[in-house]
């Protein structure tokens, strides 16, 4: 049976405009029968409740921020997702296995395998990989745009090697489990997915949909060991006591002296005080 799908494409992600044509005659050379909405992000979800009883399905195209700005949309309307990694990171199709090159992406939306995922939630926002606070929140509020597009994760290391010299240590208060955790740290992630930043991993046994979130806190005495972390980060796999502490819940709090801004899949969207939660099975995708 023909499924009638929503197409909506990010005309700003790294490859949206670009590769747009593409998508559209691959999907309908999968017999996708598509209803293609010119709109930008902050009208994602506005077009998916006005089009809920015309499709079966929304397929969205760009990076994480963009898919993102679907949820509250698909939310509300229960229709499943697919995703075409169109963006700079795309750590959402990197956590589901989700094939970066197009026509991969396209089939895994035809072939109709869908999963229930977990969501993440910080003061009312949410989001599917990662809230974070310290560097990544600077590097997304810095990195430029045109820089992004052209030159993709790079510019994330460009931006980040630029402001990790005058980068200060922050003062928090983690509550997990009962327990009260006072940290001073260069960053503190938040994951529900297992990726993120530009090849980072949380933890080696996180996944979208063991209800849970990770937290990542880089406690080093001085940014230039960070360097020394790559490996750690890369793989998910710290020693303990090397500068990297990581917790699990459903449930955390954060406190800050000053209101300290939180990213949420790439866009600054809250502040501390923070109180993170996972929720259980809340969106249907489609996976390889």
């Amino acid at each position: 049976m023909t499924q009638r799908a929503l197409l909506l494409i990010n005309p700003h992600s790294r490859r949206g405009a670009a590769f747009s044509e593409q998508v559209k005659r691959s999907l309908e050379a999968h017999n996708l029968d598509l209803t293609t909405v010119e709109a930008t992000p902050d009208r994602f979800s506005e077009v998916i409740k006005q089009h809920q009883h015309q499709v079966d399905c929304v397929i969205v195209g760009g990076g994480d921020g963009s898919v993102n700005a679907t949820i509250e949309g698909l939310l509300e309307t229960h229709l499943p997702v697919g995703v075409l990694p169109l963006g700079t990171a795309n750590n959402l199709a990197r956590t589901l296995k989700i094939p970066t090159d197009l026509e991969g992406a396209c089939e895994t939306i035809a072939q109709g395998k869908i999963e229930a995922i977990d969501l993440g939630w910080v003061n009312g926002h949410y989001f599917f990989n990662v809230a974070g606070m310290g560097l990544s929140a600077s590097i997304n509020q810095q990195v430029e745009k045109h820089l992004k597009r052209r030159l993709g994760v790079i510019a994330y290391a460009m931006t980040a090697l630029r402001l990790i010299f005058k980068q200060r240590r922050l003062r928090a208060e983690i509550h997990c489990d009962g327990e009260v955790i006072r940290v001073k740290t260069y960053q503190i992630t938040v994951c529900n997915g297992r990726y993120y930043g530009s090849g980072l991993t949380v933890a080696a046994d996180a996944a979208i949909d063991d209800q849970r979130l990770d937290l990542c806190s880089l406690e080093i005495q001085h940014w230039w060991q960070v360097f020394w972390m790559i490996p750690a980060l890369t793989r998910g796999q710290y020693a303990a006591g090397r500068g990297i502490r990581i917790l699990h819940s459903r449930e955390f709090a954060i406190y800050t002296r000053h209101p300290t801004a939180i990213d949420t899949d790439g866009e600054i969207t809250t502040a501390t005080p923070a109180q993170f939660r996972v929720i259980p099975q809340a969106i249907r995708i489609f996976v390889p």
